[in-house]
């Protein structure tokens, strides 16, 4: 993979985990909700924001960092993406409405998505 195609994508994943972020904390914020699992011991709105601002904190890293650190960012922004992932499962087996999947079979699919992001972010931010 090229370098230029590699920074196009790690803009791009930047952007889209700034705007994610953004509507962690506007517009989305009970979108957001139906995937914090009844697990998590906090309330499910201060879980919406504090991943909301791990997202812009992320989205920034992303477009602002040097070379020298891609690989470290990418890596931890791959880990979030697998931080998160039990949120889609919960979303899934608890058949929570959000962002359009309104269907079992919609909400499975998307499982399917959290390993590319996390490739994404790993492919995105090497340096080699």
């Amino acid at each position: 993979m090229s370098k230029l195609v590699r920074n196009v994508a790690r803009f791009t994943l930047g952007g889209a985990l700034l705007y994610a972020g953004i509507s962690h904390l506007t517009t989305a914020r009970q979108e957001f909700q139906a995937q914090v699992p009844d697990w998590v011991p906090l309330d499910k709105d201060d879980t919406v924001v504090y991943s909301g601002l791990a997202e812009i904190a992320l989205g920034s890293s992303l477009l602002l960092i040097d070379e020298a650190h891609q690989p470290t960012v990418g890596r931890v922004t791959a880990a979030f993406f697998g931080a998160v992932f039990p949120g889609n499962i919960s979303q899934y087996v608890n058949k929570r409405d959000g962002f359009g999947l309104d269907t079992d079979r919609k909400r499975f699919v998307r499982l399917f998505f959290q390993p590319v992001l996390i490739a994404w972010a790993l492919l995105s931010t090497r340096t080699d």
